[in-house]
């Protein structure tokens, strides 16, 4: 994946809040995803703004990560989200 790329929701997807449950869900037309913890910190900063580098790098320092490690799970995660529809570039 090309780290300049920068990630969107997909027309349609968006991040958002249940109040009721408490917890984070991706949702769609006729689909739902509850994202795991780390999915949650790479979907918080999909904002159509940030490339893909620099949500590799707000995490590996937020986290004090190795970034080659924080980059491959990060560009596995967005390559698997595209593949869905979830995100685009």
């Amino acid at each position: 994946m090309n780290p300049a790329l920068v990630p969107q929701f997909a027309p349609g997807m968006r991040l958002r809040h249940d109040q009721a449950r408490d917890r984070w869900t991706v949702m769609g037309p006729e689909r739902m995803f509850l994202p795991d913890g780390t999915a949650l910190e790479v979907l918080r900063l999909v904002d159509g703004q940030r490339s893909v580098d620099a949500i590799i790098d707000d995490l590996a320092v937020r986290f004090a990560a190795p970034r080659e490690e924080i980059g491959a799970d990060v560009q596995a995660l967005l390559a698997e989200l595209m593949t869905k529809g979830v995100v685009r570039a």
